[in-house]
């Protein structure tokens, strides 16, 4: 999935999260000579025109993929892709419908992440294999994880402190609602509170409220 290109793939970097999205910067920041990262967006929409948008799954409405399509049908993105650790099928194929081109795991090395992007801007679709039971972070970051969270457990504590119910977390995540409680109980444990009310407290002070922000020109890109 290697192409020849002419002049570095221009990306726009989306998700609600700065820690999120700074851990991705600076794994493709490794190869700024082939992906030159143009801006960064947390609860803005893309206004440079870029090559592609990578869209971070992390505590975003995957199941209704409303934010998905919004970004496609952005004139300003030339081409989307997801990268996600959730490949239930239904996700895959509504991501698909709506003309994303890139479905890609957070399991992959940023090696073949970059060759990917590549691959996509070059027409290719790109699917990755689903992220087997053993993860590599591959220098990725959360909220919490310096507390002992785990990515998914950071994920569930920031969709409970925006205030989703057990339900709708588990609508959102395509969890069972016995594994998303067993995750809710793991959470409590490692933060040591013991009620949802101090959990969503413990989780404002933490940084797991949606940032407001974007970085045009990360680190002098275009």
């Amino acid at each position: 999935m290697t192409t020849t290109l002419t002049r570095p793939i221009t990306v726009a970097l989306v998700d609600d999260y700065d820690v999120v999205l700074m851990g991705v910067a600076n794994i493709i920041d490794q190869y700024r000579e082939r992906v030159i990262i143009a801006e960064i967006d947390t609860n803005k929409p893309v206004s440079d025109v870029v090559d592609i948008v990578l869209y971070d799954s992390f505590a975003q409405p995957e199941s209704d993929h409303h934010e998905i399509g919004v970004l496609v049908r952005n004139p300003s993105a030339r081409r989307v892709v997801v990268y996600t650790w959730n490949f239930h099928p239904d996700l895959i194929a509504s991501a698909q419908r709506q003309g994303v081109r890139g479905y890609l795991s957070k399991a992959l090395p940023a090696r073949e992440l970059i060759a990917a992007l590549e691959a996509v801007h070059a027409g290719e679709v790109v699917v990755s294999d689903p992220p087997g039971r053993s993860r590599s972070v591959n220098g990725l970051d959360w909220p919490g994880r310096q507390e002992g969270l785990t990515d998914r457990e950071s994920e569930i504590l920031a969709l409970i402190t925006q205030g989703r119910s057990n339900a709708e977390v588990a609508a959102q995540t395509y969890l069972s609602p016995n594994t998303v409680k067993s995750y809710i109980r793991s959470i409590y444990r490692k933060i040591d509170v013991a009620s949802r009310t101090q959990a969503v407290l413990w989780g404002v002070d933490h940084g797991f409220t949606p940032d407001h922000r974007r970085i045009d020109h990360w680190r002098g890109g275009p």
